[in-house]
């Protein structure tokens, strides 16, 4: 476990004071589909750093007006995996059980910067963190749900090279503020209906932070005003003020675990609030209050890529999956003597569900994912296969969402599909081609009867309703 000295006393960390790795205290002992097998990094890899009088830049941002205006239109899907976290829609204006041979309307469909950034939705605005290859600068979009106008730009100058794509997060939207985090690791909190810059950091200049291989991955987790951002570095996680950008915690960080492409996915344990991290050496427990360390385990970590989020699965319960032939793992939480002690209940194989890069969907007990192979996979909570799609119904890496008992899937190449969940076997319901593809990864969002998908250079919003 982790060394006590680090546990307690829980008072906040103050900014300024080195997490425990900067300070020479350490732990005892250790620390896909066919295109993603090939991505390795370095194969085409960013640039390593600039000089600091580019490198300081980003901090010069610059905001642009358009023509495009709100839209009065119901639902929200304000970050990562939607408004629970949990990739399902509960929005009530009923869907289509069936498309044309088209497939849904086509409403608007944009041009973006090359990358796999998803957009999150709120009041009739759909926000993307995008990169203008032209311009070199992280560009934070604001457009409107009814046509794709730009509604407002912000831009600051970061040069990206290309590295499989550029950006890869989804913004966080709430009444109060947008935050979004850049590829190198620049965030920023914005108005969200004005643009207006409210505070910005960097996570690599403050708290010594690694880029991780083809750029930031985490989409930043707003949870009770705060910002909770896994750092790695100088400390595992931060929380910081969502109104002002002070850091109200920082979490130890003794083995330098570095950041993933994981996002932080809090949960409640035994009547305390906690956040949970797949970091480069494995994951933690880290408790929301005060930053400290809850509990640890190396017993899952993915030496490429770690990139789906941990699953909450009941009480104390959390299923853990990757690519890489990582297959997957569930935890559970255990209370022992007043500490927190995870341990493995079942590890599958690869073969038998692992996740290169989508996170997976509970729903009525049952997990809903897409294997390395491609195949749609229904798993019962034992962690024994109740269907799959088989090999002539392949995603590849692409995202999935759910909405009213029903899968929205999208392929590699754009095809989407419309799916039944339930354990009576995989039963397809629709499917169009809606984009030309290629490396249509980006996470998809639907608000009301809008779903907005990407690929690797457009994005359109669809007709989804009934």
């Amino acid at each position: 476990m982790w060394d006590q000295r680090w546990v307690g006393p829980r008072l906040p960390w103050v900014a300024g004071i080195a997490g425990a790795a900067a300070i020479g205290i350490w732990w005892f002992g250790p620390g896909s589909d066919s295109l993603m097998r090939e991505r390795v990094p370095g194969t085409d890899r960013a640039d390593a750093g600039l000089p600091g009088a580019q490198a300081a830049q980003w901090e010069s941002g610059e905001l642009t007006r358009g023509a495009g205006q709100p839209a009065d239109l119901p639902g929200a899907w304000p970050g990562f995996r939607g408004a629970h976290l949990d990739g399902i829609s509960r929005d009530a204006e009923p869907l289509a059980k069936s498309w044309p041979s088209a497939g849904p309307r086509v409403l608007w469909n944009i041009e973006v910067g090359e990358g796999f950034a998803g957009p999150a939705i709120w009041q009739g605005r759909v926000y993307l963190m995008d990169y203008d290859a032209k311009a070199q600068a992280d560009t934070v979009r604001c457009l409107s749900l009814a046509d794709g106008q730009d509604i407002w730009r912000y831009a600051y100058p970061v040069r990206v090279k290309r590295d499989h794509g550029m950006s890869r997060t989804i913004p966080a939207v709430t009444d109060s503020f947008l935050v979004t985090l850049g590829p190198k690791c620049h965030v920023h909190c914005l108005d969200p209906k004005s643009g207006a810059v409210r505070w910005r950091m960097s996570l690599v200049d403050e708290f010594n932070a690694e880029v991780p291989p083809w750029y930031a991955g985490q989409c930043p987790l707003v949870d009770g005003g705060r910002v909770i951002l896994a750092t790695g570095g100088d400390a595992l996680l931060v929380a910081v003020d969502g109104g002002t950008g002070q850091v109200i915690w920082r979490s130890p960080n003794p083995l330098n675990w570095q950041m993933t492409h994981s996002s932080v996915m809090p949960i409640e344990f035994q009547g305390k609030r906690q956040y949970v991290y797949c970091a480069s050496g494995g994951v933690a427990g880290i408790d929301a209050a005060d930053g400290a360390i809850l509990w640890h385990t190396t017993e899952w970590k993915i030496t490429i890529a770690n990139v789906p989020t941990p699953v909450p699965v009941g009480e104390g319960k959390l299923f853990l999956c990757g690519g890489y032939n990582a297959g997957s793992l569930m935890l559970e939480l255990e209370p022992r003597e007043g500490r927190i002690v995870p341990r493995t209940l079942f590890r599958l194989k690869a073969s038998v569900f692992g996740a290169t890069q989508q996170t997976p969907i509970l729903w009525e007990n049952h997990l809903y994912g897409v294997r390395p192979d491609g195949q749609l996979i229904c798993l019962d909570l034992e962690g024994k296969p109740v269907w799959q799609s088989g090999p002539t119904q392949r995603f590849g890496s692409g995202p999935y969402l759910m909405a009213q008992g029903r899968l929205l899937l999208l392929s590699d190449q754009g095809v989407l599909t419309m799916a039944e969940a339930g354990p009576g076997g995989y039963r397809p319901l629709a499917g169009a081609k809606v984009l030309e593809g290629p490396d249509a990864w980006g996470p998809m969002a639907l608000a009301g009867r809008r779903l907005i998908v990407r690929d690797l250079y457009r994005m359109a919003c669809l007709d989804v309703g009934e």
